[in-house]
């Protein structure tokens, strides 16, 4: 190196100096300080779940043990409103029926969103296009939605029995029937929820590497058969994730009962939602309609333990 390179490169250093790191006090100040921000940011958020979460579940707990009309002084009475809950005739049929349309939702509402992506996924033209429209359904406000099928559902003038009669078949009562009451509203719930699902689903779908269907085609497997063999093994934890994310909205059905049926006919379409409903506001008993939040509370809180394992160990295995 020459004398003059070597005076640059003293020139340099003498420019740009070394710097030490900086004390450690002086980090645990940063990183304090910058939790203290995040934290900051993260304020508003948790306050607004303390008042209109947290609080009201936690409030709802203790108000199922007491005996609470609004006005009066609470009483504690212990378990007397599950006991009371429990003699209730319609409390029987709210769960049954319940139960009842979680499953149907499960028999129609979860393979329909499925065979919806399956095709859209195999759409070479227009698929932005058929993606609006699939979603659509879940733009329109639930109130909106549930009114415009209970038009739909009408037995005189109704849109579904006047397109029966144009096809010369028998015409139903749809929602104003006991044995039809419950399938016409897990229809509604299907077609207003499906859209979400089904992008989920093609997601999921566009995701599977093409080699895997390129290999199954070469060892001679059909449509039926790449679906059993690569797709629905490559696409099962979402699937599963789903289901259990189906089942808990499904137990809490009440737009579709109360705007479309009023729980009937014949507390047909009762469920546990809809009857807490009927406590808290039209028997005015609150220690009741809280004791049947808690019974769902339980239940609900068990398919969401069940769903934050799943989606840990899947986390951790990948």
């Amino acid at each position: 190196m020459t004398r003059t390179a070597q005076r640059r490169t003293v020139a340099k250093v003498a420019v740009h100096p070394v710097q030490a790191p900086p004390p450690a006090g002086d980090r645990r100040r940063r990183r304090l300080a910058d939790q203290a921000r995040a934290y900051g940011f993260l304020l508003g958020g948790l306050v607004c779940f303390a008042l209109f979460s947290w609080y009201p579940a936690i409030r709802a707990v203790v108000i199922a043990f007491q005996k609470y009309t609004p006005g009066s002084d609470p009483e504690w009475v212990g378990t007397a409103n599950f006991t009371r809950v429990f003699a209730d005739p319609e409390f029987a049929a709210a769960w049954r029926n319940t139960l009842t349309f979680t499953l149907l939702a499960l028999l129609i509402g979860f393979a329909i969103p499925f065979v919806l992506a399956l095709v859209l996924n195999e759409l070479r033209h227009a698929k932005a296009f058929f993606r609006v429209v699939v979603y659509l359904p879940v733009m329109i406000p639930p109130v909106v939605s549930a009114l415009l099928w209970k038009w739909f559902y009408d037995p005189g003038a109704g849109l579904a029995n006047e397109a029966l009669r144009f096809l010369h078949l028998p015409t139903s009562n749809w929602s104003n029937g006991a044995d039809t009451a419950l399938v016409s509203l897990v229809i509604v719930a299907t077609w207003a929820n499906m859209g979400g699902t089904v992008l989920i689903y093609l997601a999921a779908l566009q995701s599977i590497p093409g080699e895997l269907y390129e290999a199954a085609e070469l060892d001679g497997a059909n449509l039926l058969q790449r679906i059993r063999h690569v797709t629905v093994p490559q696409t099962r934890f979402v699937i599963l994730m789903l289901m259990l994310l189906q089942i808990i909205a499904t137990m809490q059905v009440f737009t579709e009962p109360f705007v479309i049926t009023g729980g009937g006919p014949e507390n047909a379409t009762v469920t546990v939602l809809y009857l807490i409903y009927k406590y808290a506001f039209l028997y005015n008993d609150f220690g009741g309609a809280c004791a049947l939040s808690v019974m769902l509370l339980v239940l609900l809180g068990a398919f969401s333990a069940v769903y934050l394992r799943l989606t840990r160990s899947e986390g951790e295995d990948s």
